[in-house]
C-alpha cells in the first residue's frame, strides 16, 4: 500500500512547490509556463492537478495572491500606483479593474476607507475593541480608557 501512496504524495509535493513559487514570485512576470516548469508538469496536466488541490487554477490563484498583497499594501497607506507595480501588474487600469471586481471597491476607495478607519481607531480606540473583552478588563464607555492615551 505504501508503494501506491508514494506517487500521490510526490505529485502533491510538486503542486505545493508550484504554489510556493507563486507565493514567492507573485510580483514578477510569471506565467503558466514558469509555474508548471517549477512543478515539472505539462501545462494542462498541471492546471488540472492544481485546481483539484486548491480549487483555483494557477492563474486564478496568482490573481488572488496579488490582490491580497495589494490590499495589505493599501492598508499601509502606500499609493495606488506604487501598489499596482509592486504586486506585478503592468497596467494601472487592469489592476484597478481586477481590484474593483474582486474587492467591490476601487483601489482609491479602498485606500481612502483604510485611512478613515485608521483615523477612527486613533480617535476612538475603544470602539474597535470587542465589547466582551473591553467589559472583562473594565474598559467600559464610562471609563477613562480613551483619555489615557500615551
Amino acid at each position: 500500500m505504501a508503494v501506491e501512496q508514494y506517487p500521490k504524495i510526490y505529485l502533491f509535493r510538486r503542486i505545493v512547490q508550484a504554489k510556493l513559487y507563486i507565493d514567492q514570485y507573485y510580483s514578477e512576470k510569471i506565467d503558466l509556463s514558469n509555474i508548471s516548469d517549477e512543478a515539472n508538469f505539462s501545462k494542462f496536466h498541471f492546471i488540472r492537478l492544481f485546481k483539484s488541490a486548491y480549487g483555483k487554477t494557477p492563474h486564478q490563484y496568482l490573481k488572488y495572491v496579488r490582490i491580497e498583497k495589494a490590499k495589505g499594501l493599501l492598508k499601509d497607506g502606500i499609493p495606488v500606483t506604487a501598489v499596482c507595480y509592486a504586486v506585478g501588474f503592468d497596467s494601472l487600469s487592469s489592476f484597478s479593474g481586477l481590484f474593483s471586481k474582486t474587492v467591490g471597491l476601487s483601489p482609491s476607495e479602498y485606500l481612502g476607507r483604510q485611512k478613515m478607519i485608521k483615523e477612527q481607531i486613533t480617535k476612538r480606540p475603544l470602539a474597535f475593541v470587542p465589547g466582551c473583552y473591553a467589559f472583562q478588563h473594565g474598559w467600559t464607555e464610562n471609563s477613562n480608557f480613551e483619555e489615557a492615551k500615551v
